[in-house]
């Protein structure tokens, strides 16, 4: 006899345990910035007040800061959804400077991870770990990087803006974040301090914690809309949030794809973004997954929710488990102990509950007890609708061999 085919084996992942105390493993850096911006922007807050035009400005400097990010960060370099020129490279790696979050390689390498590990241990802001882990406790540690997965980075180790701005990024990220909305503040309208307060640092902290939401609130909050053996949500609150990676369900099935949001309807400025400089022709080879295959994805997930839905609903007895019973044995029970009973297509009904109910009134349904009511049912009398299939459902009581 021939030697059985050896079949491969699949071997649970190992996740090397961390030795290091826990005073070792805390990120310094990320925790002093994390914890005393927010006391800043509440000090300035409470002491600085507000100008309009410093106002309109930190608004506007906070989207072109976002969208370094959004844009940036995360739909060119980390997922390489569309290509854009020098200048919007450059643009974008200078611009995602002020939302101070790392550079360009540190952040697109871990989300890079994330998608290829999601929600498991190898994946930096596990959502099964926790809110605040995935919002920022995963920042405020320095992790072994052997319990983490591996992404291909090669194309960003060779990007010459990308090495650009991680050799310069600390003098860039002070520079952008601090420096010149102070400066545009204080030399445009002489407002030093709201320039400084509102613009730089409470704009950054509100810019951390909205794109932190895309790891933390994106998991959370939302629809399963696309697939949902994930914990990523589509949700317009996230979307608001995190200037258009709220629809994250969609995001995390078709991770090349530039686009967040698909529907005119729904929120998602970071495309728009991406699509009026394609217009203007510094981006381009905008990628977009097959819309047949989405929309797949969208009715498979709607067919099973309705399945799920359905299977709540009470169907009556099926019918091949329903008792069979002779011609004689029917007539028996309707005429010697007196049961309501009728024939529809082979399928007995007991329908002495629905006498006083039925819409073509008493007589017509006494008249069919006993008797073999198909024709009429069907049309004969009165094409029933799909309401009065379902309520017989409820009714029946047997089949019969031959009537």
């Amino acid at each position: 006899m021939a030697d059985a085919i050896e079949r491969p084996t699949f071997k649970k992942p190992e996740y090397p345990s961390d030795p290091r105390p826990l005073w070792d493993k805390i990120h310094w850096v990320h925790v002093i910035l994390l914890s005393t911006t927010p006391l800043i922007a509440i000090y300035g807050f409470m002491t600085t007040p507000v100008f309009f035009k410093t106002f309109v400005f930190t608004i506007i400097y906070y989207f072109l800061s976002g969208l370094g990010i959004t844009a940036g960060y995360h739909r060119l370099w980390s997922h390489v959804s569309y290509k854009a020129t020098y200048p919007l490279q450059v643009f974008l790696a200078i611009a995602s400077g002020a939302a101070v979050q790392g550079s360009i390689f540190w952040w697109s390498r871990d989300h890079r991870v994330h998608h290829r590990y999601t929600d498991t241990p190898r994946d930096p802001y596990d959502a099964r770990q926790g809110f605040f882990h995935c919002h920022m406790g995963w920042m405020l540690v320095r992790k072994d990087r052997r319990q983490l997965g591996y992404a291909d980075t090669s194309d960003l180790k060779t990007d010459p803006v990308v090495r650009w701005q991680h050799k310069y990024y600390p003098l860039i990220a002070v520079i952008m974040s601090a420096v010149v909305p102070t400066l545009i503040c204080g030399l445009g309208w002489g407002d030093y301090r709201g320039g400084y307060f509102y613009a730089g640092i409470t704009r950054m902290v509100v810019l951390h914690h909205a794109t932190f939401c895309v790891n933390s609130l994106a998991h959370t909050i939302g629809r399963s809309t696309y697939d949902d053996s994930q914990t990523a949500k589509d949700s317009v609150v996230t979307a608001v949030v995190t200037l258009g990676e709220g629809y994250h369900n969609f995001h995390h099935e078709f991770p090349g794809d530039y686009r967040n949001a698909i529907r005119f309807y729904q929120y998602d400025p970071t495309k728009w973004f991406i699509k009026l400089f394609f217009y203007l022709g510094l981006a381009y080879d905008l990628k977009t997954f097959p819309s047949n295959e989405i929309e797949k994805g969208y009715i498979e997930m709607q067919l099973k929710k309705l399945l799920q839905q359905q299977a709540k609903i009470d169907y009556g007895v099926p019918v091949e488990k329903l008792p069979v019973y002779t011609e004689a044995e029917f007539l028996t029970q309707v005429r010697k102990f007196n049961k309501k009973w009728m024939v529809i297509e082979n399928v007995i009904y007991d329908v002495n509950s629905f006498i006083n109910d039925h819409p073509g009134g008493k007589p017509l349904i006494q008249s069919g007890i006993g008797k073999d009511m198909s024709e009429a049912f069907t049309g004969g009398v009165y094409k029933h609708h799909r309401a009065a299939h379902n309520l017989l459902s409820q009714l029946r009581v047997g089949t019969i061999k031959q009537f």
